[in-house]
């Protein structure tokens, strides 16, 4: 089995150098008159069409009119003066004011994400601050400004 085996190697590589000399010399005749490029020698060799180049241009008459046509050059010098006009006005630059273009803080986004989270606490905060108002009410405490004034320290006490 194992002589098998490099009998077949030993056929595989001399099917292979012929191969290597066959595309040797098609490469030499090539050279001698148009020369190819390398993707085109290997379609040759798997025996694939040569690529067509379209047009792509539509065959139907729907399709035609909703062609866009071939962008054409503008007027570049046109465009050039205009520019170079527009950078030697300094008068927008002048107008501008430097202290309203303050960089952002570092935090900025920080800040902004947790911004919808602060709220609902917030709302919390609020609720849990009445409630306790409520049971101080129930406690028997009737004054409800007394009431209001002793949960206002103790939730400074907290923060």
């Amino acid at each position: 089995m194992a002589e098998d085996g490099v009998g077949q190697l030993e056929a595989d590589a001399l099917k292979r150098r012929e191969r290597l000399l066959a595309l040797k010399r098609k490469r030499e005749e090539t050279s001698e008159g148009a020369e190819k490029s390398e993707d085109e020698i290997k379609q040759e060799e798997e025996g694939l069409p040569k690529p067509k180049f379209r047009s792509y241009r539509p065959q139907d008459e729907v399709l035609q009119d909703k062609v866009i046509p071939d962008a054409q050059p503008g007027d570049v010098e046109e465009e050039v003066k205009e520019q170079l006009e527009a950078a030697k006005n300094r008068g927008i630059i002048e107008e501008l004011d430097l202290t309203t273009l303050a960089p952002r803080k570092p935090d900025w986004d920080l800040k902004r994400d947790v911004a919808h989270k602060l709220a609902k606490l917030e709302r919390r905060t609020q609720r849990a601050i009445a409630e306790l108002i409520r049971d101080r009410l129930r406690e028997g405490q009737s004054d409800l400004a007394e009431a209001v004034a002793m949960v206002q320290p103790q939730q400074l006490d907290e923060d």
